[in-house]
């Protein structure tokens, strides 16, 4: 897939983002099966995070100067230094729709990007900067499964009803 259809794919999934996110209750932003599992407000401050500080800086960064390491995070980390769960919901939404809509205009605005560049992960290898844009993608479609699957547990859990019917998850 070419750089500008991953592009073009990552303003796409702003739009589905924005319907599967927009206007959730407030018991269904804390909502999750298990204290071990994400609720939707987690997953956004995720994203919101994500856009900023991971996919967005190392592709910027691989482009510009691949032998310098890209700056150090720790998602799972942040989830508690960051207090996701103390954050607003209709904030941090609105910041990772912002963000995202800023990373798609930065993409489609690069001149003669050198997508092959990489840099050189001490465990992990050559990482292009093309890998970290199809890695973006491929982060969003995870997420868009766990989205949907935290909507269909609260479903299941707030009808009480068999979701047989429906089909198999």
């Amino acid at each position: 897939m070419s750089p500008e259809k991953i592009t073009d794919e990552l303003q796409r999934n702003k739009n589905v983002f924005r319907e599967l996110l927009n206007n959730i209750p407030e018991e269904n932003i804390f909502w999750s099966q298990n204290p071990e599992k994400w609720c939707l407000l987690e997953v956004v401050c995720h994203l919101y995070d994500e856009e900023r500080e991971d996919f967005r800086t190392r592709v910027k960064c691989v482009l510009e100067d691949p032998a310098a390491p890209p700056p150090p995070f720790d998602p799972l980390v942040w989830v508690e230094e960051r207090n996701y769960k103390e954050q607003n919901y209709d904030r941090v939404f609105s910041g990772f729709i912002k963000e995202r809509e800023n990373s798609v205009e930065w993409l489609r605005s690069i001149k003669d990007p050198e997508w092959s560049n990489a840099y050189v992960h001490p465990k992990l290898g050559p990482m292009s900067a093309y890998l970290y844009l199809t890695n973006w993608l491929a982060h969003d479609y995870l997420h868009m499964r766990q989205i949907i699957r935290l909507k269909f547990d609260y479903l299941k859990w707030k009808s009480g009803e068999s979701l047989n019917y429906a089909g198999d998850w």
